[in-house]
């Protein structure tokens, strides 16, 4: 890969995992002068990593102004719509796929990620790893493209459904159940568990959105 290129890829990846881990937040305003100062990057690549952000629809204009999309009711719903089924497919190809020491390091990680019970941030990250490992391990390289650009659109969500009091719990415990169906090689059982999961991660995510809502 030539330097041009490697910088273009960087300045995407840069600013992409910046949005990614909650540094610019739905709402921010991304000046072209000021991210190339700040990773240390020509304009020219971030320039351009901006465009390619903006046709992802991960950022939006705000006259001449690129920020930070947002996602309102309709484009959240819409988007779990598409999670659910195909978390729940690469959860299905798991069951059949997966090395069993690929099961053996999710089971891994739902013991390690109970640390975390008390820390939403790390325990978001955590959740993050665990379906990507999912992903993984369904050996279906176009499945995992597609959800890398959903999760990649999750990223545009604010807050995270595990800040709720006792839904990191809860969420381990649906993990727990989605391993303990892929050790079954479960193909059914593991769809439904992981299906179940997303629709409770909406549900409390719905709730939390509602609580934000201010009437005059």
């Amino acid at each position: 890969m030539s330097e041009q290129k490697s910088g273009h890829k960087d300045a995407y990846d840069l600013i992409l995992g910046a949005i990614d881990v909650g540094i610019y937040r739905p709402g921010d305003r991304l000046v072209e002068s000021e991210l190339a100062e700040k990773f240390g990057v020509s304009r020219t690549p971030i320039r351009e990593a901006l465009q390619r952000l903006e046709t992802q629809t991960l950022l939006t204009r705000d006259g001449r102004s690129l920020i930070v999309a947002s996602l309102d009711h309709n484009q959240l719903a819409e988007l779990y719509v598409v999670r659910t089924e195909l978390e729940g497919l690469a959860a299905r190809l798991a069951a059949r796929h997966a090395a069993p020491e690929e099961i053996r390091v999710l089971r891994d990680m739902v013991e390690e990620d109970r640390g975390f019970i008390n820390d939403p941030e790390a325990l978001s990250l955590a959740n993050r790893r665990f379906h990507k490992q999912i992903h993984l391990a369904s050996h279906n390289r176009y499945l995992v493209q597609q959800l890398d650009l959903v999760h990649r659109t999750m990223a545009l969500l604010a807050t995270t459904s595990l800040a709720v009091e006792g839904r990191g719990e809860t969420a381990l415990n649906e993990h727990e159940a989605i391993v303990e169906a892929l050790e079954k090689r479960d193909g059914e059982a593991a769809r439904s568990a992981l299906k179940d999961h997303i629709s409770k991660a909406f549900e409390t995510r719905l709730k939390l959105d509602a609580l934000k809502v201010n009437y005059d």
